[in-house]
């Protein structure tokens, strides 16, 4: 049995509020992928760019979004998660979708909403972690800003095991700022003893907003295993299930970490 995963991590331009655009646009780059992968990993809000007007942009679910990702998860029998603006209940979520290709849809509301930007005045705010799992492997996913509150990523045992064993975030992440990217990405592969990766964008947004990528993955000692600069690429890693859990034996530091909950 080969406890292996193959994750594709698409790093791309988007085009400014466009979604029939960005959608063609990521269609043809999923196609291009030339060996069978397990996961595929696009960036945030995905098919908008990050964008502000959620009024305009948000829709609900199981509409455009939603159905192209259930078809190319059926097409290409991988899961695919992305974040998209999402209209629920009145309220605009920027919304993570993991997508299998059997059609099931879990989802992760971001829970930290950048201020700076206004996120926070157009959209809610998630109140919930969660944790997918795929092929005997157990996933945390996470959005951007996420990543700057270790708190509410850490990983923690749940009768005796660690609840996940990759943590990930897609973004949008700005130029002046990506060196915090890179650093805390890192970061959050050795504090939680787990791989880590991240998939962040490149180009110029409608806002002048500059992106240089960084997508990165590391291993549970932070050693990298990618890292792509500001071009557009699609990179296929590989993480190994036997490493992981040598380690965690012979280095079990999670058994020593603090014990609380984070209070929403």
């Amino acid at each position: 049995m080969n406890d292996n995963l193959k994750i594709a991590l698409i790093q791309s331009d988007l085009y400014w509020k466009n979604k029939a655009a960005n959608m063609a646009m990521f269609e043809e780059k999923i196609w291009s992928i030339q060996e069978d992968v397990d996961l595929i990993v696009l960036p945030e809000m995905f098919t908008t760019g990050f964008s502000m007007d959620a009024v305009e942009l948000g829709e609900p679910m199981n509409l455009q979004a939603t159905k192209w990702m259930k078809q190319m998860a059926a097409q290409t029998k991988a899961v695919i998660t992305g974040s998209v603006i999402i209209k629920d209940n009145g309220n605009y979520y920027n919304r993570l979708l993991w997508v299998t290709p059997e059609g099931v849809i879990s989802q992760y509301d971001k829970r930290h909403l950048f201020g700076m930007a206004g996120e926070d005045e157009h959209f809610s705010a998630g109140k919930e972690n969660i944790i997918v799992e795929l092929k005997g492997w157990k996933f945390l996913p996470q959005i951007c800003y996420d990543l700057r509150f270790p708190v509410w990523n850490r990983n923690y045992l749940v009768g005796g095991k660690p609840a996940f064993d990759v943590i990930f975030f897609i973004a949008s992440w700005p130029a002046p700022r990506v060196n915090a990217w890179d650093v805390l990405l890192q970061a959050r592969a050795m504090e939680n003893v787990c791989y880590s990766f991240g998939v962040n964008r490149i180009g110029i947004d409608g806002n002048d907003v500059p992106y240089v990528g960084h997508t990165g993955a590391y291993t549970f000692k932070g050693e990298p295993i990618c890292f792509l600069d500001d071009r557009e690429k699609i990179s296929i890693i590989t993480l190994e299930k036997e490493p992981l859990l040598a380690f965690r034996k012979k280095f079990p530091a999670l058994e020593d970490a603090d014990k609380f909950d984070v209070k929403v």
